[in-house]
């Protein structure tokens, strides 16, 4: 690529992980290396195992503690994040990658996992030619106005809201 963008998928709706993914997906096929960070995500979902089929060209790490969803972030959870952005940074400068996601990163800045500033730097140190992906629910106007691209996945009906759980290589 001769130069990479900034992409948020933020919004309240489905989708956002899945467009990063699917990215990710086209990306390596096209023969583009890919780094996937996920902040605040622990466990063997289905697209995680699906990925593994391409651990040649996508390589895909997990920072969560498999217990934070809402409230306040501990010590663990914190220090998980931070961990995170420093396999995130060392992605950036190594210039080894074409596309690096920082999967639920505005989620993990909306609960103070890391700052606003944290995602922003990210943004600066990113090589010219590597495409950034940000994902997570209720990304800040600041990483907005920073990014080049913004999509917002609005939810408008979910099933969930009738009671049915997530499914097995639909949503989990």
């Amino acid at each position: 690529m001769e130069k990479g963008y900034v992409q948020i998928y933020t919004g309240n709706g489905k989708g956002k992980t899945t467009a990063s993914l699917g990215l990710s997906l086209r990306a390596a096929g096209a023969g583009l290396k890919v780094y996937i960070a996920q902040f605040m995500k622990q466990g063997r979902y289905s697209e995680l195992k699906a990925l593994e089929r391409f651990n040649d060209l996508i390589t895909i790490e997990q920072f969560g503690t498999g217990k934070f969803t809402v409230g306040k972030p501990t010590n663990e959870d914190i220090a998980a994040g931070g961990r995170c952005l420093e396999a995130i940074r060392q992605a950036l400068i190594s210039a080894a990658y074409d596309v690096v996601v920082m999967e639920e990163a505005a989620v993990a800045e909306k609960f103070g996992v890391i700052s606003t500033d944290d995602i922003l730097e990210m943004i600066k140190i990113k090589p010219e030619k590597t495409e950034l992906v940000i994902t997570g629910r209720g990304a800040s106007e600041q990483l907005i106005a920073a990014a080049d691209l913004v999509t917002e996945m609005r939810e408008i009906k979910h099933y969930f809201q009738e009671g049915v759980q997530a499914r097995l290589g639909i949503e989990n």
